[in-house]
Order: C-alpha cells, then structure tokens, then sequence
C-alpha cells in the first residue's frame, strides 16, 4: 500500500501550506471533459482510504454498480502496475471503509443528503472522514449548495471533494487566478486544483493553497493512463 500512496496525485498537496484538504474543508478538481477527473477523484478515494479515512462516494449521474466497477478496474490496473502484494487487504480495506450515494433522476437534494449522512453516523457508526461529490455541475449550481456543502464539512467534521468541468471556449478567470467556473465560488474552497492534458501527459497544478499564497511550481504529472505521479 505505501506503493501508491508515493505516487498517489494527493503527493501534491505535499506542497501545500497545510499537507492536505482538511475537516471542514472543500477542495476541487477542474478540468475539460475527457481529461480523467472522476479517475483522478477516485484515486483520491483510494489514498484517503488508505490512509486510514473512512469515506462517502456521493454518484449524482451513476447508478452504484457502475461507481464500483470504477472503482475495481482502477483498483485492478494499480495491482498490476505497482506490483502490490496486498490486494485482497486493500479490497478489504476499500468495501470496509467506502460507501456509495447515487441519487438518479435529479432524485438529490441536500436535505436528502444531510438525511442520509446522519442516518449512516446515527444507526449505523458510520462517519466518514471524505466524501468525494461527482457529478455536480458547477456552471448551474447556485452558490447556496456549495454554501450548504460548506455547512456539511464542518458539521459532520469531513472533508469534501468535487470535480468541475471547464470548457475550452470560456476562459473567464477571477482576480485570484481561478478559472471558471468556480471563479464566483472559490472563496469558498481551500484547495482548487486544475488538471490540464500535456504531451507529456496530465498536470496537476495547485490553483488555491487554503489561505496562503500558493507555491510558484506547485505540480506534479500524471501518467495518462494509470493516474499516477511521474518522476
């Protein structure tokens, strides 16, 4: 397990002021379409959860077999690509630690979700340390949800992450250097993370570094096709 978590895209927050997102806090991914945010998100879920977090996939545009398969084949290439010893620990520890919300059909609601998380921790001693939010759309998303999800953070004390799609007609950026489109929301995130594709394959760029100015340099690249960080 310490095979991935060397190489996990979470290595750059090891640039960050504070080493990591945080209880309480919002962090997001930004990308174009195509470009690996729900893969990237989900090797996020694996470092959390290896290392130790209890964690909450939250699926707004796929049903749960589908999340799990994700989350399986990508369990599968890591196996194979890093050699790892431990892969029936890891399944274990991955089904023990990782639950799945997948509210179909414009069925989600924050109070469903407030619902539903304090249903996990009151009957069922669960408490998740992440949650991991795919599939909201940040363009049509009023500031109040993110508000809302803010509110989430701190009182079930998690961290919360999400994916946000750009497009590459709209360059619209903020003062501070966010693009859209969360460039009217990002005083409400701590880490915002821009992946771009690169001949040399896909860069993670630390945007946003909690209240502090961010690192000139703060990056790492991806392998396009296993996710994990290049030396």
């Amino acid at each position: 397990m310490k095979e991935f978590i060397s190489v996990s895209p979470l290595t750059l927050l090891e640039k960050s002021s504070q080493k990591g997102l945080g209880s309480g806090n919002l962090g997001v991914l930004i990308a174009r379409a195509g470009v690996g945010k729900t893969a990237c998100l989900i090797h996020i879920a694996f470092d959390r959860i290896i290392n130790g977090a209890k964690l909450v996939h939250i699926s707004l545009d796929e049903p749960p077999d589908k999340v799990i398969s994700y989350y399986d084949v990508i369990l599968h290439d890591l196996v194979k690509v890093l050699e790892m010893q431990e892969e029936c620990e890891v399944r274990d520890l991955v089904d023990r630690n990782r639950l799945i919300l997948a509210y179909l059909n414009q069925s989600f609601s924050m109070k469903r979700l407030v619902a539903n998380l304090s249903n996990l921790r009151e009957n069922m001693g669960f408490s998740p340390d992440a949650l991991i939010v795919d599939g909201l759309d940040f363009q049509t998303s009023p500031r109040t949800i993110f508000e809302q999800f803010k509110e989430i953070a701190g009182s079930f004390e998690t961290e919360v992450w999400f994916s946000a799609l750009s497009h590459r007609h709209i360059t619209e950026t903020n003062a501070r250097g966010i693009p859209h489109p969360c460039h009217d929301v990002d005083d409400l995130f701590s880490i915002i993370i821009e992946m771009q594709p690169k001949a040399s394959g896909i860069s993670l760029r630390l945007l946003k570094d909690h209240d502090h100015p961010t690192i000139s340099g703060a990056s790492v690249n991806l392998d396009p096709g296993t996710f994990l960080v290049m030396e």
